[in-house]
């Protein structure tokens, strides 16, 4: 080949690589965070329908489908307690295409299952609460006038008092006994099948006490066949706003934050985590979205990733403490 055709097949070679360079640079590969979402994305919800978790992540599915013209589809994955959903995603690729959310009860989960097939702190990237549910405790009007007349009453006659849950090792139960330590009290736990059930027992006087949802004991409340004396949350609920927080009725270290978030897998694209987390904030501040989660009982409640990744390990932490002094057996 002569140098003068050499020279032009040089020139067209770099010619094709410069052109295939910009095209590369102009169209970015789907899995790059910049481009995301550019497919639809699927919510986990690792109980039935129905749930405020399911509720929860249906409002705010809604919202980010319109905020990024993308569908995002709630899908649920239920089974083991709420395991197998949060076992799914954290074993799923981390490209921000599988999200979880899930309650406080992921991190009982490392307390309270012996063979959980995931880390919570370590499988999980948090990405931001949704919001938080408030308990309330409830007793039988006839009983008790105050917190501190339960635990007199308690403190009183030891072991004699009891509490309903509704499973050893549920939000419930691990509020009761998050109270009992910091108050100094025994007490018997007394499980059910559910709220409803629970909440009979208390109306009826044949059990003491009952950390309930608020939306669930709301209407009871209201009818005079339940009293409210003190709620779980470091803030007092919107719902009842007269009832003051454990820690006010004069219990330091007796709050139970019991919240619903988002996760997704772990080794997800720190932008991709940090896109998310803005998404779901200007979600939940818009008026429609605020007024649903507060209609299924949900009060506000904002972390950034890394304080909800941080709060997710002390978390942990302290409900190994709980599971510990409550003597809850692994599954």
């Amino acid at each position: 080949m002569g140098r003068l055709a050499k020279g032009r097949l040089f020139a067209a070679l770099a010619l094709v690589a410069a052109l295939h360079t910009t095209a590369a640079a102009q169209a970015p590969s789907a899995q790059t965070p910049s481009s995301w979402p550019n497919k639809p994305v699927r919510i986990i919800v690792p109980v039935t329908p129905g749930s405020a978790l399911d509720i929860t992540a249906r409002v705010i599915a809604e919202r980010l489908s319109a905020q990024l013209g993308q569908t995002f589809v709630v899908e649920n994955r239920t089974g083991a307690g709420g395991t197998i959903g949060a076992a799914y995603v954290a074993k799923s690729d981390p490209d921000g295409y599988t999200i979880l959310i899930h309650s406080a009860a992921v991190t009982i989960f490392p307390a309270t299952f012996a063979n959980l097939p995931f880390d919570t702190a370590r499988d999980l990237a948090a990405v931001t609460p949704a919001v938080s549910v408030p308990l309330v405790l409830v007793v039988s009007p006839t009983r008790h006038k105050s917190l501190k007349d339960l635990v007199s009453a308690a403190k009183a006659k030891p072991g004699a008092i009891n509490y309903a849950t509704v499973g050893a090792g549920a939000a419930a139960h691990m509020t009761a006994e998050r109270l009992r330590l910091s108050a100094g009290f025994e007490a018997q736990q007394i499980p059910f099948r559910g709220a409803p059930e629970a909440q009979t027992e208390v109306v009826a006087g044949r059990v003491d006490f009952f950390f309930s949802p608020v939306l669930a004991a709301l209407p009871l409340i209201k009818a005079g066949q339940l009293s409210a004396l003190a709620v779980s949350s470091a803030r007092r609920s919107t719902s009842l706003p007269d009832v003051p927080t454990t820690i006010e009725a004069g219990y330091p270290n007796s709050d139970y934050e019991f919240w619903l978030g988002f996760f997704l897998p772990a080794k997800t694209p720190r932008d991709i985590v940090e896109r998310l987390y803005q998404e779901i904030r200007k979600a939940k501040d818009h008026p429609e979205v605020k007024a649903k989660l507060a209609a299924s009982g949900g009060e506000p409640m904002d972390m950034t990733p890394a304080e909800f990744q941080d709060y997710i390990r002390k978390s942990v932490a302290m409900n190994h403490v709980l599971a510990k002094a409550a003597g809850i057996k692994l599954q």
